[in-house]
């Protein structure tokens, strides 16, 4: 997401922004901009560019003040009404709105609202929020606003615009990434700060948990909602979503996944000629482990720019084709050479398997492979596609299982507390309040709809984790 107030061409500014968080989703894009009189917008199907490579399009919609969003679906659902910015256009004013992760208590909302005769026309939670806040008694947006974000549960980050001012609001465990920007005398805020950068913003601050920031021709003001509780980073910001380019509460993303590479290659190093990584996030990761290890760092791997992230594609089949698409191995690299092979995660093990025999048919020798996160043993509930127990091989087979399905020579992945130390926060001092959302059990809270799920369908691997003590 990406908002900005008090500034000329307001669309085409978010425009390029947007360019720089399309990693963050890729299946669709929407613009909500107003004058100050009214608010319009365009969304669509497709890649950023395609949704807006009529010029045509953002003059239509001109303005002085922008909301834009990229859509990432968690699902096979291509209805263009799930795309945001969601817009209204009600008797009192317009309202655009975006929200960035998931609600924990989206059915029970969904359903009380529909009990008292709401309406729903996509499967966007910024929906909830929006009837929410047409429901609440409060004189000001503002106060409306406060009030429908604190009946909320889950990891979020949301932001709304109306032709008065813009708003932006996290949850209170900052698990979703704001940050707030200046450009002359505009003001902007977005999901992460590689936007600032390339709209030329000078970062100033993040939002933090439970903070709501207002924007409008006075300059910004933040205060809080709620009450910000322990802060709980969402750790595959810094092992996968994240550009390189990001700063996450005053940790570049580059620099942490370079460290995540040379805790790997002290907790587990092994006997090889090369270190490859995984384009394009873990080729941090490759040159931290190939410097602490003093081995060769080369490009086995070359990708197809023009191929989108394979993890966010919304099924299986398309991850597997995009796959194949995406990364071609360079046989007068790794021909006869034993390869230490770097990816950031493993979620269902099929993009492994695939890289490793390409590898090998490529004529590696041996691949070793070395993982920048835990096993990701529990599935996520915070907005990323993994909310069942049953597509996480790490969750159904054991380490050794998981290193003969996918044809690697060994498997390691960094520990928890490795990854802790790659990141760099003091973890364990009591008055710094911040905790990592890894998806070991590690830190769960508030599961609502989705806890009878959670428990329901709880494996074997996953017992005997809680079984040691574990939260």
């Amino acid at each position: 997401m990406f908002g900005i107030w008090n500034i000329e061409k307001a669309p085409s500014v978010a425009f390029y922004a947007l360019h720089a968080l399309q990693h963050r989703g890729q299946q669709g894009a929407g613009i909500v901009s107003t004058e100050r009189t009214r608010l319009r917008g365009y969304r669509n199907i497709g890649l950023l560019a395609d949704v807006f490579k009529d010029n045509g399009k953002l003059e239509k919609i001109d303005g002085s003040a922008a909301l834009g969003a990229l859509w990432y679906s968690s699902g096979n659902s291509t209805n263009v009404q799930n795309i945001e910015p969601l817009l209204y256009k009600f008797n009192d004013g317009h309202l655009g709105i975006a929200m960035n992760g998931n609600l924990n208590n989206a059915k029970w909302l969904r359903a009380e609202l529909e009990d008292e005769g709401a309406v729903f026309h996509s499967a966007s939670h910024a929906e909830i929020i929006m009837h929410l806040i047409r429901r609440s008694r409060k004189e000001t947006i503002e106060e409306r606003f406060k009030e429908a974000l604190n009946k909320l549960r889950g990891s979020f980050s949301v932001m709304l615009l109306t032709q008065d001012a813009l708003y932006g609001a996290v949850d209170r465990h900052a698990t979703r990434p704001l940050v707030l920007g200046k450009l002359n005398d505009s003001y902007a805020i977005a999901s992460e700060s590689c936007a600032l950068n390339v709209i030329g913003a000078d970062f100033l601050k993040d939002i933090s948990a439970g903070e709501f920031i207002k924007i409008d021709d006075k300059g910004y003001e933040i205060g809080s909602f709620t009450p910000g509780s322990n802060i709980a980073i969402e750790s595959m910001e810094f092992i996968y979503f994240a550009r390189p380019d990001s700063t996450i509460l005053g940790k570049n993303v580059h620099i942490v996944r370079k460290n995540t590479g040379r805790v790997l290659a002290r907790e587990y190093p092994v006997e090889a000629d090369i270190v490859v990584g995984v384009p394009n996030s873990s080729l941090s990761l490759a040159s931290g482990y190939a410097e602490e290890i003093g081995l060769p760092y080369e490009m086995g791997l070359i990708k197809n720019q023009y191929i989108g992230r394979t993890f966010i594609e919304p099924s299986q089949h398309l991850r597997d084709i995009a796959v194949k698409m995406k990364l071609s191995a360079l046989s007068d690299v790794v021909r006869n050479k034993r390869v230490i092979l770097l990816d950031d995660s493993i979620v269902r093990g099929t993009t492994s398997k695939r890289i490793i025999s390409m590898l090998k048919r490529a004529g590696a020798s041996e691949v070793h492979l070395r993982i920048g996160s835990p096993e990701i043993i529990f599935p996520s509930y915070s907005g990323i596609d993994m909310k069942t127990s049953e597509e996480l091989i790490a969750a159904n087979l054991t380490k050794d299982e998981v290193r003969d399905l996918i044809g690697a020579d060994s498997l390691e992945f960094i520990t928890v507390e490795g990854l802790k130390e790659a990141i760099g926060f003091d973890f364990d001092s009591p008055n710094n309040g911040i905790s990592l959302d890894i998806f070991t059990g590690e830190y769960y809270e508030g599961l609502g709809d989705y806890e009878e799920e959670f428990k329901k369908e709880l494996t074997d691997i996953q017992k005997q984790y809680l079984a040691k003590g574990n939260k």
